[in-house]
This record gives structure tokens, C-alpha cells and sequence, in this order.
């Protein structure tokens, strides 16, 4: 699957190992605890640090006991490896675990195959607490399947270093402005613009946000079709056309799957990455010096947009505990283990006006873009039109294609795919 959050550690060891379609909501062996209620929770690796993750989650489970004698949580930490495929088959069996997480590009299909219940009643009456994209991130069709645990963010991230050498003194924060740095920049033997566009990268991290500030759309509004074909769209893919075939973006970033580390602009030969996160300012911090790293705010085309996701708690249609699975989802939204939460992996809390996980200058200029961030577009289809393009956005790269051209042919593939879904 693509992951829309990048470089995350790797993947925990289980805290309790169970079976991968084990029946939602299974009752305990323990003859004494025969009236209580089981909620299974499959959680995946967002705290990076083993220790950090056992203590947070141990907490999380006696506190929510001691809150709720009647029932009995039970986590199973996941890998990200193979995700989808264990989701998939658990939903497809009406087992696995009562509680998940998930993304928001995530939850359409689960939607639209009825493998998630709508919990609307203890998410909507909470939404004022939360930042603009958490919750609407996480609705599809009007109804909310996720209650937001903690919110990730995006923005423009330059090198003092390459800027000063190409005598640049204001990053470029516009499309305009990194395309009359860009000259300056080659002569002093840099490129400008870092961009991954191998196939199993993300578009949400680098086409999508040149496509929205563009003031583009992927999908029509009523979803049965795609969007990104029409003028926007164009303006977009010809703008990183132009760059690439001026050499201003490395030409490794063909094979680049969205990471920094052991590439051009982690190497520091790159001026500015347009989709970084905070784990990226904290790797190339350790090569350039952190006084080389300077964070702007996402970049402005017509329209000035970020990139940013809630993590979500979803529920299983198929849990035999709902009433139980929902407690622990609303203990989970409070300010205690949102907090908690955001201190343990990093990432923010998903919470309105919530203080940086760490108080360094680089944090509050991520939380300053939070304003920006937008969720993505909710489809059934969307990973499947995102592979169709990211084929076409290549051979444009590689001169196969030509911008227009390439669009078409995704938006065909695309549209050929959601008239067969109807």
C-alpha cells in the first residue's frame, strides 16, 4: 500500500501477539472476568521508540480499565508491512479487531464494502475541538468513521547553506519565486527542487499539493469521475515538467519512494523540499548542521495548501462490542491520551490550538502550517487512480508524454475504473 506518513521507525514488536482474524470482541479464558466485555485494538507503529510505545500503551490500557471495570482492552500492536492485505482479509471474514487505525485515503473502501460503522454520536458532538482537517478528514459521505488521535503536517523546508551560495536571501515561497531562484541556484551547482516520483511514492507528498495549489481537484465533486485532467491539473504537471527538464530536481528522484536520508536533497544538494515532515527537519538537521535548516510555510500557487492527515480510530461493523469499542474511542479523543499521545511519537495531537509535541523553533513553525494542512480527497478509488497517474506523471518526466497527453490518459484509466464501480 502507499503510506501517506513517511519515513515512520520500524515496526514495533507485538505487545500481545493474537491471530490475525481472530473473532471481534472474543470473550476472556479467565472464568472470573466471564461478564466483562473485550475490545481488540490493532495498533501500528506510530511511536517510534519500543520502550516509549510499550509504556504509553500500557497506560492507555490500565487507565481505560480502571475507568470502565466492565470491560477489558486488549491491544495487538501491527507492523505497516502487508497492512492492507491483513486488513482486507480480517473485514472480508467479518473478524478482526473491534478498533483499528487508519488513514483517511484508507476509509472510503472500507465504506463502501460496509466494513465500518459510522460513529458519528461521540465524534460530531467533539468536532469544535479539533483542528479544520481533522474530522472532515475522517467523514465520508457525510457520516464520521474515525475519531482523530493525532494529526500529521507538511511543510516547505529550505538549506541556508545551498541559498546562500546561489545568493538567495529569501527562500522562494511561491511558484513564481522558485522559478526565478532556480538559474541562480544551477549556476551555483545545485539543484533547486526535491521531488519523488517513483511509482510506490505518494502523490499526497508531492504531485497532489502542486495540483491543489493550483487550485486543482483530483475528483469532480460528486466523485464519479476525475478532475486533475483539466486546466489546473496542466498548469501543475507543466510547472514540474518545466523544472525537471531544466535539471532543477535530481534525477534520481525517478526511483525516490519519498525518503531524504542517502538522497540529493538529504546529501545537501538540493535548496528545498516542498512536502517536508518533522522527521525529515530532524534527519537532515544531523548532515547540514542544524543551523542550516530553515522551515517556511507550504507553498503558495493560486491557492496556498499543505499536506496534512489525521490518524483515526475506526470502528468494525462486524464488532460484537460496539457499545464497549465506543467508550474506548471517546476515552482515546480526551485532551490526557491525545497528549500523551502527540509527547511519545512526535506528531501533533489533532486537537484545536494544541502546543507542539517538543518546544525547538522547528516545531512551531510545523504547527504553524497546520492551518494549511488538507486531508486529501475521500474515493473509494482513490489509490487505484493514484497508481494510473503516477505512471503517467513518469513517462511525462522520462519525455514519453506530454503533460496534456499523460492527463487524458490517466483521467481515461481513471474514469474507465469508477464507471465500472457504480
Amino acid at each position: 500500500m502507499r503510506s501517506t506518513v513517511r519515513r515512520i521507525a520500524a515496526p514495533l514488536t507485538a505487545l500481545v501477539l493474537a491471530a490475525a482474524l481472530s473473532s471481534c470482541g472474543g470473550g476472556s479464558d479467565d472464568a472470573s472476568d466471564t461478564a466483562k466485555k473485550t475490545v481488540t485494538l490493532w495498533m501500528y507503529p506510530v511511536i517510534g521508540d519500543q520502550a516509549t510505545s510499550d509504556a504509553y500503551w500500557k497506560k492507555v490500557e490500565t487507565d481505560f480499565e480502571a475507568a470502565n471495570s466492565g470491560v477489558d482492552l486488549k491491544m495487538e500492536a501491527q507492523t505497516w508491512d502487508a497492512r492492507e492485505q491483513k486488513i482486507a482479509a480480517a473485514f472480508s471474514g467479518k473478524k478482526g479487531p473491534d478498533v483499528l487505525l487508519m488513514i483517511p485515503d484508507q476509509i472510503p473502501q472500507y465504506v463502501a464494502n460496509g466494513s465500518l460503522e459510522p460513529i458519528d454520536d461521540i465524534v460530531t458532538p467533539e468536532k469544535d475541538k479539533f483542528l479544520p482537517a481533522a474530522v472532515p478528514g475522517l467523514t465520508v459521505d457525510g457520516k464520521v468513521y474515525g475519531a482523530p488521535i493525532y494529526h500529521t503536517v507538511t511543510t516547505a523546508m529550505y538549506n541556508k547553506t545551498v541559498l546562500t551560495k546561489a545568493g538567495i536571501s529569501k527562500p522562494p515561497e511561491t511558484w513564481d519565486e522558485i522559478k526565478a531562484a532556480a538559474p541562480k541556484i544551477k549556476a551555483a551547482g545545485f539543484s533547486t527542487l526535491d521531488y519523488s516520483a517513483s511509482p510506490e511514492a505518494t502523490l499526497n507528498l508531492n504531485f497532489y499539493p502542486l495540483l491543489w495549489q493550483a487550485g486543482g481537484k483530483v475528483f469532480a465533486d460528486d466523485g464519479k469521475s476525475v478532475a486533475f485532467n483539466q486546466a489546473p491539473g496542466l498548469e501543475a504537471l507543466t510547472f514540474l515538467k518545466t523544472l525537471w527538464d531544466q535539471g532543477d530536481i535530481p534525477k534520481s528522484g525517478l526511483s525516490n519512494g519519498n525518503k531524504v536520508a542517502d538522497q540529493p536533497f538529504g546529501k545537501g544538494q538540493v535548496a528545498m523540499a516542498m512536502t517536508a515532515t518533522p522527521a525529515d527537519a530532524a534527519t537532515v538537521a544531523k548532515t547540514w548542521g542544524a543551523a542550516n535548516v530553515e522551515l517556511g510555510a507550504p507553498l503558495t500557487g493560486k491557492k496556498q495548501v499543505g499536506y496534512g492527515i489525521p490518524g483515526g480510530l475506526v470502528l468494525n461493523a462486524a464488532s460484537e462490542n460496539k457499545d464497549a469499542a465506543k467508550k474506548f474511542l471517546s476515552f482515546m479523543m480526551q485532551p490526557a491520551q491525545l497528549e500523551g499521545l502527540s509527547k511519545a511519537s512526535g506528531f501533533f495531537t489533532p486537537l484545536a490550538g494544541a502546543k507542539p509535541p517538543t518546544t525547538d523553533a522547528n516545531a512551531t513553525r510545523f504547527a504553524d502550517a497546520l492551518q494549511y494542512a488538507f486531508p486529501g480527497e475521500a474515493n473509494p478509488s482513490a489509490r487505484q487512480v493514484m497508481s494510473f497517474l503516477s505512471t503517467e506523471i513518469q513517462a511525462v518526466l522520462t519525455g514519453k508524454k506530454q503533460p496534456q497527453q499523460a492527463l487524458d490518459d490517466a483521467a481515461k484509466q481513471s474514469n474507465d475504473l469508477l464507471e465500472r464501480q457504480r
